[in-house]
């Protein structure tokens, strides 16, 4: 048997690499289906759930990188799934919100999403998934605490 090294023990990096596993596998069915890539798709999911945000606040929900956000939104726009509006309360910036087109393919891929989670997660029962959201959710607040501590928050795993 080989020797566990620290880092496969390390949660931060077992949580990245089981987040990018579960990420690239569900993105394979939106890039075969529908063209999106990962960005793309958590911008529309966004954009689908709170309707049009400005690039700032699609940043701060996705906890996307601002470039990977700003490239997400100009192929979403180039291909008519979402539009731009100004912004009433600051004239230097524009909301972002999906079109017509864009609310379609919101509806047709949230059931396939919400199919592809039941496959992911199939493996636990209904109370260990209840636990397993009350536990990433008490991970994501602590590292919000920590950001407000002024700890550097970048990527660990």
């Amino acid at each position: 048997m080989q020797p566990t090294t620290p880092l496969s023990r390390f949660l931060p990096y077992q949580l990245s690499i089981t987040s990018n596993a579960v990420s690239g596998r569900i993105a394979q069915e939106y890039r075969q289906r529908f063209g999106l890539s990962v960005p793309e798709w958590r911008v529309m999911a966004v954009l689908g759930d709170s309707g049009p945000l400005t690039q700032r606040d699609l940043t701060q929900r996705t906890l996307m990188d601002k470039v990977a956000v700003n490239r997400a939104c100009k192929v979403l726009e180039e291909r008519g799934l979402a539009a731009r509006t100004p912004n009433a309360q600051d004239g230097r910036s524009h909301h972002l919100g999906l079109t017509e087109a864009g609310r379609t393919m919101h509806g047709q891929i949230m059931p396939l999403a919400v199919e592809m989670e039941s496959r992911v997660f199939a493996s636990l029962t209904p109370e260990e998934i209840g636990q397993f959201r009350t536990l990433l959710h008490k991970v994501r607040e602590q590292v919000g605490d920590l950001d407000t501590d002024g700890i550097d928050s970048g990527n660990i795993g």
